[in-house]
């Protein structure tokens, strides 16, 4: 026993605790010895060891065979930062800027403050993102999946955001095996449907889908474009169907439009993954020598502003400052500990068609 009647192990663990707490020893910082303690605080070994094991079991260090005990990085985040880190696939244009000034809204008048990083919609940069943000202090994570229709390459950096108690969400997509995970999403296969229906009651039959194969957007906006031709009665055709990947997604739409026109096989009307594919879908058309919609209808998606120039593009509608807010508006309920069934927060968006001059009705 010690003086304060406290075991010595006990008084040794609240010691070493309290430097853990008020960041005397860092998150990652390695701990002297088993033998080194015993000589500084001259105690037995079996002392050492027992209030080494105590701070263990409550997280507060991690022994690494062979290399030590550290510091757990747990630790890092366990004071509150007001920091929340945003993912996100791109940030410098198309819809990224609003929905990012929609989550400050919200996160600011909260006391927050924002980390961003992007990935390019690349699995490698979002597991390095990931990896560089287990050293800063955040309080939450919203995230934008890179390549969310293929799996997920690093869950466990998923499983040590847990670990360390960070709350995360997604938004625009979510892996397949994560689904059980919170998020929120825009109901891309209505979004898909209503397009192509669109179409479709403007007398459009033959009717081509530019879709991103490898973002779960993009299959779900595919599924809703199936779902409008079987509804009209008319066979799918993958023919009819051009498939891209974030790696061609600047040379392929234009490369197959630019086909389309030399085989003369040009549908009637064009359905596109989103408003920047529409955009060069239209450009490689004009190239050829055609005009939208005196000769082809093309639809996008998003209402970004390439939508809105000119005559315009018809479009899917995409709250993207509103879904900013439910994003901030959902991590800080995950922060403050609300349950699913408490949420107040719409976890799926209504996609509503936006008509523009870039479709014609057929005679």
């Amino acid at each position: 026993m010690t003086e304060n009647g406290k075991p010595k192990y006990f008084t040794l663990m609240e010691e070493l605790k309290e430097k853990i707490i008020s960041g005397r020893i860092q998150p990652g910082e390695k701990l002297p010895s088993e033998n080194q303690f015993t000589v500084q605080y001259s105690l037995s070994r079996h002392t050492v060891r027992k209030a080494l094991s105590l701070l263990e079991q409550e997280g507060y260090i991690e022994a690494c065979h062979g290399k030590g005990t550290f510091c757990s990085e747990k630790m890092r985040h366990m004071k509150k930062s007001r920091n929340i880190a945003v993912v996100t696939t791109y940030i410098s244009d198309y819809i990224f800027p609003r929905l990012i000034q929609g989550m400050d809204n919200v996160l600011s008048e909260q006391g927050y403050s924002i980390i961003l990083k992007n990935t390019g919609n690349s699995r490698q940069k979002e597991a390095k993102c990931l990896e560089e943000l287990f050293q800063k202090d955040i309080d939450g994570l919203i995230i934008e999946p890179s390549k969310s229709q293929l799996s997920c390459r690093h869950p466990g950096l998923y499983e040590n955001l847990e670990k360390y108690q960070i709350p995360y969400i997604f938004i625009q997509g979510i892996y397949t095996e994560m689904k059980d995970k919170p998020h929120i999403l825009m109901d891309d296969a209505r979004g898909g449907y209503l397009v192509t229906k669109y179409l479709l009651e403007q007398g459009h039959r033959r009717i081509t889908g530019f879709f991103k194969a490898d973002d779960i957007q993009g299959i779900q906006r595919h599924k809703g474009y199936v779902r409008a031709l079987q509804e009209a009665g008319i066979p799918y055709d993958p023919d009819l169907v051009v498939w891209f990947h974030t790696e061609d997604r600047r040379s392929k739409p234009s490369m197959m439009v630019k086909e389309m026109v030399k085989t003369g096989s040009l549908p009637h009307g064009i359905v596109c993954y989103n408003d920047q594919i529409a955009v060069q879908v239209i450009e490689s058309l004009e190239d050829c020598g055609l005009q939208v919609p005196k000769d082809i209808s093309v639809t996008g998606y998003d209402n970004s502003l390439y939508a809105q120039r000119g005559t315009g593009i018809t479009t899917i509608a995409h709250p993207q400052e509103r879904l900013g807010e439910m994003a901030a508006e959902l991590i800080l309920e995950k922060i403050n500990g609300v349950s699913e069934e408490d949420s107040k927060v719409e976890r799926l968006i209504q996609p509503e068609l936006i008509v523009r001059g870039s479709c014609r009705r057929l005679k």
